[in-house]
């Protein structure tokens, strides 16, 4: 084989291969959300209302831990019952908006 038949052989070949494989996407965009049980309600609810309506980034680990939920799914629960809670109570939705 001649050195043009070679690139003209290499050439074809190169058009056969395929382009990138594509990947599957990944689903945080579109993530179903997560209903908490009656059992992980009354614990969420528990530390919300007894404990600490702002808990820090330790006392979340270790709700979530206790309620089988993650710590992203913990910190939504407690922010959206947060904001319920300041909306019964007739207070600004966030709580550096307080004037004096």
């Amino acid at each position: 084989m001649s050195k043009a038949q070679d690139r003209t052989w290499l050439c074809s070949r190169a058009r056969e291969v395929p382009g990138p494989i594509a990947l599957p996407q990944e689903e945080t965009a579109m993530e179903k959300p997560v209903i908490p049980t009656e059992e992980q309600l009354e614990i969420l609810e528990y530390h919300f209302c007894k404990v600490n309506k702002h808990p820090d980034p330790t006392t979340l680990c270790l709700i979530a831990a206790e309620t089988g939920l993650s710590e992203e799914q913990t910190l939504k629960w407690f922010k959206q019952r947060l904001a319920e809670w300041r909306k019964s109570e007739g207070l600004p939705s966030e709580s550096g908006s307080v004037r004096d």
